[in-house]
């Protein structure tokens, strides 16, 4: 699958593809040593997913939240045998789903190691992902290049997001990390954080 590698380091494989009519993001956080891996957000395109999930040792997914565009696949790679985890807050947007993702706890991905950080705001029950010794963030739909995730549609709210952001990401995570959203390119904590009041000034 190395047409679909995204970034990588010594400890870990990042794979990558776009799905859908909203250019999902969906990305497989794999283990190079012991070949365990994860999938984040089954959007879209199910049968590109499950030939991703056999081919990289994909063993759950994880839901960054439960907006329709982020889970269209959910029940295809549930029946194909998969747990999908979601966080309580927007679990009720799924029709189904086998665990509940907790906030600031530690989901081992074979040796890896994937930190749960709650960042409501987009919804109710938006989840970003940190590895652990890589600087890596999956930031699901909560911060993009230039900005935070869209709260607009029901459930999201500025305030909260912008406060997700600053306290959550910007205060905890250094500069060189690495941030892979949901849609669009990656950037950095480094390149967003400086922008953080032109944010809360334009109000979006």
């Amino acid at each position: 699958m190395s047409d679909t590698l995204h970034w990588s380091d010594e400890q870990a494989e990042i794979h990558k593809v776009v799905v859908g009519p909203m250019d999902n993001n969906v990305f497989v956080l794999r283990c190079r040593q012991t070949g365990e891996a994860v999938l984040l957000d089954a959007a879209n395109e199910h049968e590109r997913l499950l030939e991703l999930c056999q081919a990289l040792g994909v063993r759950t997914v994880l839901e960054t939240h439960g907006h329709w565009d982020h889970i269209q696949a959910v029940p295809a790679v549930r029946d194909a045998g998969y747990e999908v985890g979601v966080t309580a807050e927007d679990a009720e947007m799924l029709d189904a789903y086998d665990y509940v993702i907790e906030p600031d706890s530690v989901i081992p991905v074979g040796r890896l190691r994937l930190h749960t950080i709650f960042t409501p705001g987009h919804t109710p029950g938006s989840m970003c992902f940190r590895l652990e010794g890589s600087p890596v963030l999956f930031s699901g739909d909560t911060l993009f290049p230039g900005g935070p995730g869209a709260t607009k549609f029901p459930g999201g709210d500025f305030d909260t997001i912008i406060r997700s952001i600053d306290e959550q990401l910007f205060s905890r995570l250094d500069a060189d990390t690495i941030v892979m959203p949901g849609h669009g390119d990656d950037t950095t904590i480094g390149a967003e954080r400086p922008h953080l009041d032109e944010w809360i000034d334009r109000g979006w």
